[in-house]
Order: C-alpha cells, then structure tokens, then sequence
C-alpha cells in the first residue's frame, strides 16, 4: 500500500475510534462509572491532539506509533478501572486493533512486536483478574450488552480488515493478469504462439529442424528513390499499411510472418507447425499480394510493385539472444528463396525449380529459364502467374 493512502486510513481511522471513544466515555459515566469514563475521553483527547500534531509536523511515524499505543493501552487501563477481564466485558480485545493496524498502516517487521505488547497485556489482564475489584456500578444486563458490543464491534472491524485486503489482494490478481496478457500479446506479436507457449514453459534453447517448407520474400520495388521523394512519416505510413494488409494475408493463410526488413517482408510456410501444403499456402499468399499491391491506388503517381522470390526446402528455425530477439529460419533453402527476390521481376513472383515441382499441378507457372544466380551458380526458374481452374 501507498504511504499516502495509509496515512489517509489511519487519520480516518483515528477518527472513528475518537468517536467510539467518546460514546463509550459518555456511557460510562452515566452509568455511575465516572473512573472508567474518563478514560476513552482522555483517549479522545490524546488522539485529537495526535492528529493535529500530525496535520501540523507532518510526522507520520510518531502519529502512527502514538494511535497504535493509545488503543494498544486504552482498553488494558479501561478493563482495570471497571474491575477485571469479566467485570469489563472482555474490552481487553479491542486492543488487539493494534498490531492489526501494524500489519496494515507500518512495515510487517513492526507488526509482531505489537502482537507481543498485545499479549502479554492479555496474560496480564488474566493474571489481574484475581486481584481486581470484583464488583462495579453496572448492572449484568449492561456488562452483557457491553460484551455483545465489545465483541461485534471488534468483529466488525476484523471483517472489514479482512474484506479490504481480499479486495486489495484481488485487485493487484486482477492487475497482474492484465499485465500478464499485455506479456502475451506482445510475445504473440513477436514469436509464433506455440514458441511462446515454449519459452514460458522454461525452454532455454529453441532450434527445430523442418523438412519440408516454403519461403518468400517480397520486395518493395523503387523504395531508394520514393524515400528520397517523400517524407519519413509519409514512406512509413505507406509501408505500414501494406504491410498491415500482408499481415492479414499471412494470418488468413496460417503462414509465419517472420520478420521485416525496411522494405522487404519475409515469410515462411510450414514453421513452426508442419503442413503438407506448404508450397500451395505460400503460394496462394503471393498471388494475393500481387492482387492486393494491383488494387491499391498510386502514391506519388507511382503503382507500387513487389518483386517476390519463392524457395522450398529444409530449414531450422529457433531463437538466438536474450535481448530483442525474435524466431528466425536458417539455411540454404533461405538463402535461395532470397535470391529467387532479388534476382525477379517488378510484380512477378519467381519460384525455383524445388517450388515449382510441387506447384505444377495446381498453378500456372511460366518458365523463365536458366540463369546465372549469385552463389548458386546456373538455375532454372519459373515465374508464378495463377492457379489452374
């Protein structure tokens, strides 16, 4: 809790018991107990004088240490004056308010040193019972009424003790799990969701090899030249909104988004769950792409383009660092899909000879023929222009 808001709770405190304190005064002494009276009315006093010391030095540690004394004290005296624990009607309890209140209004260290003051004032006030007065002014119907109060008051109080830290107790619970899913949210923004469900788990390392999968890369074609004609909010804003609308492609085909790169945008089908389709997904995603780039109105009189580059193959995908990581895919299939983009076409999507074989029944894929690819040497490839009806 706050200083601020225990400070608030003990002056609203201080109050009520005050109060208390001055209805338990008044009764008394018109029941022609004038000794005992006195006593919850100079508690009234001495707390009055406490709080006003308090709103004038602002010394919250002596106004917390003298309102926890006086009610430790207060009732001890008051059971004495009225002869004894039974004579009394147990007022000895209220007393335990005050190591209740250290647990709430000081550190927890302090509490059991006023759990000790309290009981042994307890054991005294059962040793003293043999040796006080054994009578006083108050009619057994009142020390039956007065133990009914004393007890349901102080019962009252324990419940609404109880009640404010279950409630504080579910509030900060409540607090925690909304943290807990923003955690979530932001980890299912960066990693795949079963990854992320394996990092919680305690996984140290995550590296999994992957036979059978597709990659893609996309291009933006010309970005050198608009960004030196635009703005950065406004080339950042174009390229947030295209790549907002593949993020929705990439999620309606249940690929893998695996990360952007200034201009280009990296995507991976089978990782991190396999699927046997995993050239048909990827490929029906890079059509969209191209469709969706097509649809799209000019910006700065240009139609912008994608160059888009597809390889299958085995990879191994996992996680690398503790800070700003993020799941990533490794290998030679990477590294061609990669040059199948950069070696492309503006608009056109290049597959390889390993794509194409397994697109071939279902997709229209026009043969570009051999080329010469950097660090791979001669390569066959085809352009994919749509599906078969």
């Amino acid at each position: 809790m706050e200083e601020r808001t225990q400070k608030s709770l003990l002056v609203a405190a201080s109050l009520l018991f005050l109060l208390a304190g001055l209805i338990w005064g008044i009764a008394y002494i018109g029941l022609h107990e004038p000794r005992a009276g006195l006593i919850p009315l100079s508690y009234g006093i001495f707390s009055t004088l406490s709080v006003v010391l308090f709103a004038w030095t602002g010394k919250y540690k002596f106004f917390r240490f003298s309102q926890l004394a006086l009610i430790l004290l207060l009732p001890f005296f008051l059971m004495i004056a009225l002869g004894g624990f039974v004579n009394s009607s147990a007022v000895i309890l209220w007393s335990v308010v005050s190591p209740l209140g250290a647990l709430l209004f000081a550190e927890f260290k302090f509490a059991p040193r006023w759990l000790t003051a309290y009981l042994c004032l307890l054991i005294l006030s059962g040793f003293l019972q043999s040796i006080a007065s054994p009578s006083n002014n108050l009619s057994k119907e009142v020390i039956t009424l007065f133990f009914v109060l004393n007890i349901g008051t102080v019962s009252a109080f324990f419940f609404i003790l109880l009640s404010y830290f279950i409630g504080l107790k579910n509030h900060t619970y409540k607090l925690l799990q909304i943290e807990q899913e923003r955690s979530d949210t932001l980890l299912l923004n960066v990693l795949p969701s079963e990854v992320a469900l394996r990092l919680k788990n305690g996984e140290r390392v995550i590296a999994d090899h992957f036979a059978n999968t597709s990659i893609l890369f996309a291009d933006l074609v010309g970005f050198t030249s608009l960004s030196a004609e635009s703005s950065p909010v406004e080339m950042v804003t174009v390229l947030n909104d295209v790549y907002s609308e593949f993020d929705s492609l990439v999620e309606k085909h249940k690929l893998e988004k695996i990360r952007t790169m200034g201009d280009g945008y990296m995507v991976v089908s089978g990782v991190p769950v396999a699927r046997h389709d995993h050239a048909q997904a990827i490929a029906n995603l890079a059509l969209e792409m191209v469709t969706c780039m097509k649809n799209r109105a000019p910006f700065r009189g240009r139609q912008l383009q994608f160059r888009m580059g597809i390889n299958s193959g085995e990879v191994i995908a996992g996680i690398i660092g503790l800070k700003k990581f993020h799941y990533d895919i490794w290998g030679d299939a990477v590294n061609t899909a990669s040059r199948m983009e950069s070696h492309g076409e503006p608009g056109k999507i290049q597959i390889s000879r390993e794509t194409y074989l397994l697109l071939m029944d279902d997709f229209i894929c026009e043969p570009k023929g051999t080329m010469e690819i950097k660090g791979k040497g001669l390569m066959e490839t085809w352009f994919l222009v749509g599906k078969k009806n």
